[in-house]
């Protein structure tokens, strides 16, 4: 089978692999760019309208911000999403707790929750109307091999030669291990439990996390429908409970949930489909090597416990398509090393950041000590009277500083 050439193949069609093909592809000089979005997947994520799709992101302003420059947030804003207000926040283990609202910095919300199939379906018809972009699917890759670009073997007998790879093919990606990036990782010993849930109560356009030593649990706020309530709960809990809680009767289920969240939304009615996921922190020692990138969870996995994972990958794919646009208007050729070079300074220590402060959080929250809590407690009491910190802490968690 004959080899296609392309400028850049995008490994992964998922939220931020397609978002980033359609950043690629709308840069000042890319009219004339061909660009690949290989995707094993036989079928795009198809939003129906009915039943809530069970994996949802809270998105910041700046991945809001992006997805405007994209030109699909208003079709996105048009299909379904839930603008959120108020973030409370408490510790199971005692009696403090925080409350963040968007009038704390002149804003009208904090973010959007939004259901992955709805943002990766509208992208999915911007990639449509884009000429650049060739969409080979179903189609996995089986080897690379790197020399003036990258010969990516698919498993479909198909090869496709690019002067640049990006990886956005997520937590287990295969190119980031048959090109050998090395990462520093280790399990949690937690699971997540994530499914959609009918509430007694309104949610207060509020998105609740409750902080336990078993682990931290969110439910996130979707629209009323039909003047039934629902949220999107992540439930992450120590192993051995979440196998637990994964084979309990729906009405058991619901129960123990109502439970844990202290019934701040009364009872729950209505439990779908529970999903669970192993929680593992993983991150690229590496983002880049030549000719190659990673994006997303293919260089950073963190714990949900703060839902910045899709965030961070759309920063991800708004410096690397900037990089790449500079390139472009600089007659840089898309082989040259140093555009991923500035991408990586970028985005790792930005990255690593959040995941040193996130691994702190989960570590501060999961221990028993008396002394740790009392000092939590204390904490979060003064925090919450502080204004001015607080509007500081709110503007990071949009994304704007």
């Amino acid at each position: 089978m004959e080899t296609q050439e392309f400028d850049i193949a995008i490994v992964g069609a998922g939220l931020v692999g397609a978002s980033l093909a359609c950043a690629v592809a709308q840069q000042q000089r890319a009219q004339s760019l061909r660009i690949a979005l290989i995707e094993a997947s036989s079928d795009a994520q198809h939003y129906t309208g009915e039943a809530f799709d069970p994996r949802v992101v809270a998105l910041t302003q700046a991945s809001l911000n992006l997805l405007k420059k994209l030109d699909v947030w208003d079709e996105i804003e048009s299909t379904r999403v839930c603008a959120y207000r108020d973030m409370h926040v408490w510790d199971g283990e005692g009696t403090a707790e925080i409350h963040f609202n968007s009038a704390d910095v002149r804003a009208n919300h904090l973010g959007h929750i939004v259901e992955n199939s709805v943002i990766v379906n509208v992208l999915r018809k911007k990639i449509a109307q884009l000429s650049q972009i060739t969409v080979i699917q179903p189609a996995s890759v089986q080897a690379l091999e790197n020399g003036n670009g990258v010969a990516i073997k698919l498993n479909n007998g198909q090869t496709v030669f690019a002067r640049l790879l990006i990886a956005a093919d997520g937590a287990h990606s295969t190119v980031r291990e048959l090109a050998e990036f090395e990462t520093r990782e280790w399990d949690y010993g937690h699971k997540a439990i994530i499914t959609t849930v009918q509430t007694e109560l309104p949610n207060q356009l509020t998105a609740w996390q409750r902080f336990m030593r078993t682990g931290p649990l969110a439910f996130l706020p979707l629209p009323t429908v039909n003047g039934k309530y629902f949220c999107s709960i992540v439930w992450s809990a120590q192993s051995e409970l979440a196998d637990e809680l994964i084979q309990l009767s729906d009405d058991q289920f619901n129960h123990r949930l109502a439970q844990a969240f202290e019934f701040k939304l009364g009872k729950i009615n209505h439990s779908a489909e529970r999903f669970v996921v192993p929680l593992r922190q993983r991150h690229a020692k590496n983002y880049v090597q030549p000719h190659i990138a990673l994006v997303g969870d293919a260089a950073h996995n963190i714990h949900p416990l703060a839902g910045q994972g899709v965030n961070l990958g759309l920063l991800d794919v708004s410096a690397l398509s900037q990089e790449i646009g500079r390139a472009l208007e600089r007659n840089i050729p898309l082989n040259d090393f140093s555009i991923l070079r500035r991408y990586q300074r970028q985005r790792l220590a930005s990255n690593l950041v959040m995941m040193t402060a996130m691994e702190a959080f989960k570590r501060l929250f999961g221990n028993e000590s008396l002394l740790l809590t009392w000092l939590r407690n204390t904490g979060m009491r003064r925090l919450n009277s502080l204004t001015e910190l607080k509007k500081i802490i709110v503007k990071a968690a949009m994304g704007l500083e």
